[in-house]
């Protein structure tokens, strides 16, 4: 947080499981401070979640019931005040759901998350990064892919989401590099082989049905043929990753495709769908979450 101290006309929030972050927004959409914390939804109870906010935000409060628009976990069953998930087709940033504040100096605004019934499925979170996206590129149809421990591929048209699913391939990554027999194989280090994860990306896209042989496969060519982690890891990677292109082809066949993600993860994402012949764009989540608390705002203000 800088030096300076200004008072904000509203307040952005992202407050996930795991972490908090907040900027001290202008009316016309400009961030002039920023501040994070440690502090997500899941280490608080729930007399702690407006005392916590309230410790990173004091130095941007000078007026009475300043806006605070918040997307994320905070929205959640276990958050500060549920904000109950709009059913798709809807706009990503719906209506806000107005949340109590013990502080006066404040008046706190939730994004509702989505949902679909058939098949059900649900995200919080993603829907404000989808909106930035739409505010920056209004015309866009086509699919989404927003990578992360928990992907999801989402359907857009006329500026609604119309579908989406999610797939839990980065957490199924994680547990089997860190918690299954695969954890003596590929390591934990940065080392990556990128003809390895195409490769496997297009032997599972082409035969998803084998994909629990090939991880077993990793193994034995790390006991057998002394493949290095870097080439396992990657392997592990690209099967995983076929398997969910391949359950999506879809919705990503014939369409414009976006990535929506952090940097590292959107270029795993795009060597994959490059080398099955694919174009795409790429976008960092970071700024696309701002833009859509941003939309927001400007909604709630009109």
């Amino acid at each position: 947080m800088s030096d300076a101290i200004t008072y904000a006309d509203w307040i952005a929030v992202d407050w996930g499981t795991t972490n908090l972050r907040a900027w001290a927004m202008q009316s016309d959409g400009q961030a002039y401070d920023q501040a994070t914390s440690d502090k997500g939804m899941a280490g608080l109870t729930q007399d702690q979640f407006e005392p916590t906010l309230l410790a990173l935000i004091e130095p941007w409060l000078g007026k009475p019931e300043t806006p605070i628009i918040a997307c994320g976990m905070v929205g959640s069953r276990q958050g500060w005040a549920e904000a109950p998930y709009n059913s798709v087709p809807t706009k990503p940033h719906a209506v806000l759901h107005e949340a109590p504040c013990a502080d006066q100096r404040i008046k706190m605004y939730i994004l509702p998350g989505l949902k679909q019934n058939d098949p059900p499925d649900v995200m919080r979170g993603e829907e404000t990064q989808i909106a930035g996206f739409l505010a920056s590129e209004p015309q866009f149809d086509g699919v989404i892919c927003l990578p992360g421990t928990h992907a999801k591929w989402v359907h857009i048209s006329a500026g609604e989401v119309v579908s989406f699913q999610t797939f839990l391939t980065g957490e199924m990554f994680n547990l089997l590099a860190k918690s299954s027999v695969l954890r003596h194989s590929v390591g934990d280090g940065s080392d990556w082989d990128e003809d390895a994860f195409v490769e496997a990306v297009s032997d599972t896209l082409s035969k998803p049905e084998t994909m629990a042989a090939r991880l077993f496969q990793i193994r034995a060519g790390d006991l057998l043929q002394g493949v290095s982690c870097g080439t396992s890891r990657a392997r592990l990677s690209g099967a995983l990753l076929g398997a969910e292109l391949a359950a999506t082809r879809p919705y990503w066949l014939g369409q414009n495709i976006a990535l929506v993600g952090a940097p590292k993860l959107n270029a795993i994402y795009a060597a994959a769908l490059q080398a099955q012949g694919l174009t795409l764009t790429q976008h960092d989540g970071d700024p696309m979450t701002l833009k859509g608390l941003t939309a927001a705002y400007k909604d709630l203000i009109s």
